[in-house]
């Protein structure tokens, strides 16, 4: 069995004396895993670092086996994260969930494509934290988790003035619709409904709301597993970097 194709590595681990398996995001072959031969030596550790764009071959004499990869560098995303410590936060953020939620040797395309997207975009620090934002919203799609945020869930089309989100079905209510409601949903900040550049604040409302569906609809599908931790140590960097009180999601 053999395939080619490029991908992002989300982690690398030793295996053995010299050998590491690392996991990664292909467009084709979804995430999946691989023994690279060597890994932990001089040449070949700088290379497997977390967010590496890799050409990647990877052969095993049968389809279910792990395999071996042989990796070739295509870029680093290390030097956008050195000595910026919300791009590596951030970084960490998105290898972590996409270990977490993905499922093995499953094709998504789309989110791969969104994903190389924004890690081209880490360390640019005006505009990648609303980036995220919109990974976050990617990835709950993706997944099945996917918010409604073109209707009033209680009015229709005819509603305009969208102001909150359910926390339950993730479909967008507006003020005149959410009547006495108002203080059981979720705010809707406008970057959540594709306003364009955000303030600060309203990224971090965003998170929030995002955050919730993450912890409370997402993370129970994977087992029960708690969400990984390296997504609200993102959130807390951010936080740290504007000045901003922390979001932390509500649970049910």
């Amino acid at each position: 069995m053999e395939w080619r194709d490029q991908g992002i590595l989300l982690s690398a681990r030793t295996h053995g004396e010299t050998s590491a398996i690392i996991e990664v995001f292909t467009p084709a072959q979804g995430r999946h895993a691989g023994v690279v031969r060597g890994g932990t030596s001089r040449k070949l550790a700088p290379v497997l670092q977390p967010g590496a764009q890799l050409d990647l071959v990877w052969r095993a004499r049968l389809e279910d086996h792990i395999g071996t990869f042989t990796v070739e560098p295509v870029r680093s995303r290390a030097a956008a994260s050195m000595g910026d410590r919300m791009a590596l936060a951030g970084l960490n953020a998105v290898c972590a969930l996409l270990m977490f939620c993905l499922p093995e040797r499953e094709a998504h395309r789309r989110l791969y494509d969104k994903t190389e997207r924004l890690l081209d975009l880490l360390g640019q620090s005006d505009i990648w934290p609303l980036a995220y934002l919109n990974w976050e919203l990617a990835l709950l799609e993706d997944m099945g988790f996917g918010l409604d945020l073109g209707t009033c869930a209680v009015m229709g089309a005819q509603a305009n003035d969208l102001s909150y989100v359910s926390p339950r079905t993730g479909r967008a209510v507006s003020r005149a619709g959410a009547g006495e409601w108002a203080d059981r949903l979720l705010p809707l900040p406008p970057c959540l409904l594709g306003a364009g550049p955000a303030p600060d604040a309203e990224v971090l409302e965003g998170l929030r709301v995002t955050g919730h569906f993450l912890h409370n609809r997402l993370a129970p599908e994977m087992g029960h597993k708690p969400l990984p931790a390296a997504r609200q140590r993102f959130v807390d960097r951010f936080c740290a970097m504007t000045g901003l009180e922390g979001a932390h999601p509500a649970r049910e």
